[in-house]
């Protein structure tokens, strides 16, 4: 099993001013050692970490040995996003980060590890979002930009949908519970709930079998997410935005020179995939190398953590 790791950045200033004297950032990698073989960074997703495979791993399906990312050949690094809890670590202000510091501090991590250009990086959902942030940053990190279910921008679906998980966060009794429960109405479909439960009821329980099954999402991520953590997450997703400086995604995609592998989901209800379509129409007159592909399921946004055989066959093409 990967150990968590951690590099020590000093004095890390956020765009909004804050300096922060010691910053940790925590890590975990699988596979060839860092410095012997092609690296991959992988974002984790809101609630996830950097425990990308093995025991606890959330992309087992994908990563590992002779799996389509495989560690027999790649160095497979995650960086656990700060505030996530890794390390008991979190903010009590989160207003003070937004994705594009998460980004920088990725890039300065990379830097520490000695690691000059990736070949691959992905991101799912959120983690996508960052990935964005860092190629806009170093237009020329990675070989394969590859953001799964995400986008560039938090768009005001995006916005709203953050806007009421705070309000969530802030004003229930049972915040994590309830903030996890609305979250999973966005991550799956009306279809996906017909065909799992077609309105069955838990006798035992004397409810409706979604009802079960939200109350136990709900309080799982309870028992093992902290308050503070949900909050920074929450936060941060609503600040994806890769032109707050004033430069347009045409002017910053030109610049960058990976190839870009949009891959969306057909019944996304949360990052839609006709924001990446819109992406397409914008950019590919100028930037050949951009590429959309469409996973199709009925299970919505968290389909590239369920579709694994889909998600493989499109990554496959790049591994």
């Amino acid at each position: 099993m990967s150990m968590i790791k951690t590099i020590s950045i000093s004095n890390f200033k956020t765009h909004s001013g804050v300096v922060f004297p010691n910053f940790d950032l925590h890590y975990q990698y699988f596979g060839r050692e860092i410095g012997t073989a092609p690296v991959v960074l992988v974002n984790h997703s809101l609630t996830g970490d950097a425990q990308l495979t093995g025991k606890g791993g959330w992309w087992n399906e994908i990563i590992g040995p002779d799996k389509t990312i495989d560690t027999a050949t790649y160095t497979v690094l995650g960086f656990n996003i700060p505030g996530n809890g890794t390390l008991e670590q979190t903010f009590s202000n989160p207003e003070v980060f937004h994705a594009g510091d998460i980004a920088s501090l990725f890039l300065l991590g990379l830097e520490t590890l000695g690691i000059e250009k990736l070949y691959a990086l992905i991101g799912g959902s959120i983690g996508g979002g960052i990935a964005w942030e860092m190629i806009a940053l170093a237009p020329n990190i990675t070989k394969y930009l590859i953001p799964v279910a995400a986008d560039w921008k938090a768009n005001d679906w995006i916005i709203a949908n953050t806007f009421l998980q705070k309000r969530i966060l802030q004003n229930s009794k049972q915040p994590l519970e309830d903030a996890r429960i609305h979250a999973m109405l966005t991550y799956r479909t009306p279809q996906s709930f017909d065909f799992r439960f077609g309105r069955t009821t838990n006798q035992e329980m004397g409810m409706y079998n979604i009802e079960s099954w939200l109350l136990y999402h709900g309080d799982k991520l309870a028992k093992r997410f902290k308050f503070e953590s949900y909050l920074m997450m929450n936060h941060l997703l609503s600040t994806i935005n890769i032109e707050r400086s004033g430069y347009s995604v045409e002017e910053i995609i030109k610049n960058i020179t990976a190839e870009i592998h949009l891959i969306a989901i057909d019944s996304d209800l949360f990052f839609t995939p006709t924001e990446d379509k819109k992406t397409m129409e914008r950019c590919k007159p100028f930037k050949k190398e951009l590429y959309y592909h469409e996973l199709s399921s009925l299970h919505g946004h968290d389909a590239f953590l369920i579709e694994n055989e889909a998600m493989a066959q499109i990554l496959s093409k790049l591994f």
